[in-house]
């Protein structure tokens, strides 16, 4: 009885070792999980270099992720925008990211598209529209707001500057491409702008066919200016060389849109606008992170929510833009950062 207890004893206690082992195996297992970092791929539809909304994106995301401790991983597209699908689709097989970050308007639908294949797999797009019952997170900035401010600009400047009172008053606009965010915000909020100031103002407005010829860009900022255009607004990507390249042969000037441009060309880039897509790339993926973000979110801001803006304190702004156009600005930023004007859009 003695040897049997004993052996009883053993055998009792080689099973606790085993289900103590066991449970810890488990539960090694389950802190690793639990301990792996949040993981955000950052897939640029583009280059990083040049784009600086991709680039204050891409700041967001990384500052959201120091702050939190998660992990980021960013994918370059390039500029074929066939290969897109294909490379965002690799990105949800791999099921490695807990979230994909990116920013672009043609960016939404192709989320949604993948999103049917991979249903787990999160996505914030920085640059789009929701829908309704929508699974893809999205921020919409109110262009329309950006390029009214900016279209005014035009305006106080083209009439500062006029000499001959018969001359038709001018003012350009060129786009890499025709999008819907250039036709239904851009465009129309920049000619509502200028009109504000002067109803008898004219656009010129043109179209190179891609984001990168910056010989083509110079040619028809050559002519706009030749016939009359003061200044031109460029939305045209790596393009935008060859027309700042044309401002300087004629001594005429530039608007830049969605980011302190003022030191690429003192003198020349005498107005910028500014789109704040690392404020919200940092907010969107803090909250993800946390888990505080419903799936589908659907925002929109513009200059009074603080994400758009007309930059007007920067050095080369009050050197080189005369101070009664500045005074007309500052009166029209005042109502539009605190709210009492507003463009709102249907986004």
């Amino acid at each position: 009885m003695i040897i049997k207890t004993k052996k009883l004893k053993i055998m009792s206690s080689a099973l606790l070792i085993l289900m103590i082992l066991s449970i810890a195996g488990c539960s090694k297992e389950e802190i690793s999980e639990k301990d792996k970092p949040f993981s955000i791929a950052v897939f640029v539809p583009g280059v990083l270099a040049g784009s600086p909304t991709y680039e204050m994106m891409d700041q967001g995301v990384r500052k959201a992720a120091v702050r939190n401790g998660a992990s980021v991983k960013t994918i370059e597209g390039g500029f074929n925008q066939a290969q897109w699908a294909e490379q965002v689709t690799a990105l949800a097989a791999e099921k490695s990211y807990d979230l994909i970050v990116t920013s672009n308007p043609s960016m939404p639908e192709l989320c949604r598209e993948i999103q049917k294949y991979y249903p787990e797999q999160d996505f914030i797009n920085l640059e789009g529209s929701g829908i309704k019952d929508d699974q893809v997170s999205t921020f919409f900035f109110n262009h329309k707001e950006l390029a009214f401010l900016l279209g005014n600009f035009a305006g106080f400047l083209a009439e500062s500057y006029k000499g001959d009172e018969n001359k038709p008053m001018k003012v350009g606009l060129i786009a890499g491409q025709e999008y819907p965010e250039m036709n239904n915000y851009i465009k129309p909020g920049f000619e509502m702008g200028f009109k504000n100031v002067n109803s008898d103002i004219e656009l010129d407005f043109r179209i190179i066919g891609n984001w990168y010829d910056a010989s083509k860009a110079s040619e028809l900022a050559s002519d706009m200016y030749a016939n009359g255009a003061d200044i031109i607004l460029t939305i045209a990507g790596g393009a935008n060389q060859g027309v700042l390249t044309a401002a300087k042969n004629a001594q005429k000037y530039v608007l830049w849109y969605d980011s302190n441009g003022y030191a690429i060309e003192q003198g020349v880039v005498v107005g910028s606008g500014v789109i704040r897509e690392d404020k919200a790339a940092e907010e969107m993926v803090s909250k993800a992170i946390e888990g505080t973000l419903k799936r589908g979110t659907s925002i929109s801001a513009g200059v009074s929510e603080g994400y758009v803006d007309f930059i007007d304190d920067d050095p080369n702004y009050m050197k080189f833009v005369p101070i009664t156009v500045r005074e007309k600005m500052d009166k029209l930023l005042d109502q539009m950062r605190t709210g009492k004007i507003k463009l709102p859009v249907d986004n």
